[in-house]
């Protein structure tokens, strides 16, 4: 178990009210929900448990990126 520091809360979509968490002995965030929505059909959102982290990126997905960088090598 370590030490975390609440970053804030955010409600999704679905209704499900999440944390977001900074461990103190690293600089990883992790998102637990916190309760979940009464109507969420989604099966990953389980009170209690962290969420899987989805990062927020501003460039291109992954497959366009990949696709870029192997055009620039050529």
């Amino acid at each position: 178990m370590s030490i975390v520091k609440l970053l804030g809360f955010e409600t999704l979509a679905c209704g499900c009210l999440v944390g977001h968490y900074r461990d103190a002995g690293t600089v990883r965030v992790v998102t637990y929900v916190e309760e979940k929505a009464g109507v969420c059909a989604d099966l990953t959102h389980r009170r209690n448990h962290a969420l899987i982290s989805r990062r927020r990126r501003a460039s291109a997905p992954p497959a366009a990126a990949g696709g870029a960088l192997r055009a620039a090598a050529r």
